[in-house]
């Protein structure tokens, strides 16, 4: 509970701090959730569903807000050109001069807060603030079962084999590999699962059921986007919990050109064993005991 009580005394304190309680934030007639709208459709537009996501906001809130800022000149939502069932939000001439003193002001609230202190407390700041934002974001990714037939879910696969084709001798090819069909990807045979961050998929590993009782893990990445935030650990134990309904051993292997990949299964608790399938781009093999 003291981790709990630390956490929304925090809360209070930036919320009070940034002005986010008064209904004219940084001095302008529209509140902190009005503001951030404008500033997240920025100079090219922004369509709405992707806005929604960006803000993770539910759509009833998002219509209201945009309802306010088109009513006040500042916002015009639209069908978009190339596909009339998409909605897009573009700011008017009137928007793009609010966003700009939003933004002017944004600096100068900025300024203050760190003014009072000296050189080494705003060093100190703002370094809190880069791991705070580090950590929130962590805590925001989610992860969740996706069709393998879903463009995130093709996106997060074509992610995979390109980075893998630039980090291997001689490329990668996976047809060559163990192939991983999109059947195979379904329950009751197997299970994509993708993380998120702001409705952008930023990673994804496969679950494969294999007859004899255990389960192997295949296709785990993350994107460089989120390297260190300990999203690829929580991945791995998300599959491990998920491969734990079929059975007590999972499998996995993987190339000498990943090195974080080998250090992380290695400190999740994986032990090496011998080959166990005829994967031409593996170079170790590993097993795992997990607890239903």
């Amino acid at each position: 509970m003291d981790e709990v009580m630390q956490v929304r005394r925090f809360n209070r304190t930036v919320t009070e701090r940034i002005g986010a309680l008064d209904d004219h934030f940084l001095a302008r007639d529209r509140p902190l959730g009005e503001a951030r709208v404008l500033w997240e459709i920025g100079e090219a537009g922004c369509d709405v569903r992707t806005l929604r996501g960006r803000l993770d906001l539910d759509s009833g809130y998002l219509s209201r807000l945009l309802r306010s800022l088109e009513a006040a000149g500042l916002v015009a939502v639209e069908p978009a050109p190339e596909d009339r069932r998409v909605r897009t939000a573009r700011l008017t001439p009137a928007g793009r001069a609010e966003r700009e003193v939003l933004d002017r002001r944004s600096d100068e609230l900025a300024a203050g807060l760190l003014a009072p202190l000296s050189a080494s407390q705003r060093g100190r700041l703002v370094g809190a603030m880069a791991e705070v934002e580090r950590l929130l974001s962590a805590a925001m990714v989610r992860l969740a079962p996706l069709d393998p037939s879903h463009p995130d879910a093709r996106r997060c696969l074509d992610a995979y084999a390109a980075e893998l084709d630039r980090r291997f001798d001689g490329g990668f090819d996976p047809g060559r590999g163990t192939p991983v069909d999109d059947d195979a990807m379904r329950p009751p045979d197997g299970l994509l699962v993708v993380a998120t961050l702001r409705s952008e998929a930023v990673g994804c590993g496969v679950l494969r059921h294999h007859d004899a009782g255990w389960t192997e893990i295949k296709r785990v990445r993350i994107a460089p986007s989120v390297r260190g935030l300990g999203v690829g650990r929580r991945l791995l134990r998300d599959l491990e919990t998920r491969a734990a309904e079929h059975g007590p051993v999972v499998r996995l292997d993987t190339n000498d050109a990943l090195v974080e990949a080998i250090a992380m299964y290695r400190a999740a608790g994986y032990t090496e064993i011998a080959r166990f399938n005829d994967n031409p781009y593996a170079h170790h093999w590993f097993e795992k005991r997990v607890a239903a």
